[in-house]
This record gives structure tokens, sequence and C-alpha cells, in this order.
């Protein structure tokens, strides 16, 4: 809990609240403020080892790849069955 209390407070330190602009609100060109959870990421990243060897890492893609091929092949078989809309 306290670590969630200090990430919490980080992001909102390293992000002062900045009026959006009223006539154009979605050209601004800047990133999103961070989020608690980027900041946990990039926390972990720093000081955490790494869990995953190499090999476990490239199984892990494989089977990621894999999985998503599937569901893509999924999805284009269930749209193309709906039939077009309209």
């Amino acid at each position: 809990m306290l670590a969630l209390a200090f990430l919490t407070a980080l992001a909102a330190d390293a992000n002062p609240a900045r009026p959006a602009d009223p006539q154009h609100p979605a050209r601004s060109h800047e990133p999103i403020m961070l989020t608690v959870p980027e900041i946990r990421h990039l926390l972990v990243a720093v000081f955490a080892p790494p869990v995953m060897t190499a090999a476990r890492l490239l199984h892990w893609s494989t089977w990621r790849r894999r999985h998503q091929a599937t569901a893509r092949r999924s999805h284009y078989q269930r749209r193309s069955a709906d039939g077009p809309t309209g």
C-alpha cells in the first residue's frame, strides 16, 4: 500500500495540471501524463532483475503470436459469416 501511495504521489507531482485548449483539445502533440501503472513498470524495469530467461521469453513470444494468429483467423471467419450489415 505504501508503494501505491508513493507511485500515486509521484504521478501527481510529475504531471502538473495544464488546462486544455478549449478550441482544439485533441491537437496537442504532447504525450499523455504519466500514469501509476507506467511509473510502476518503469521502476520494475530499472530495479528488478529480469524474470525470464531468453529461451523462456522467446517461447512466450512464439506462443503469443500463434495465439494472436488464431484469434485473427477466428475474427475474420466470424466477420465473413455475418455478412454485410446495413
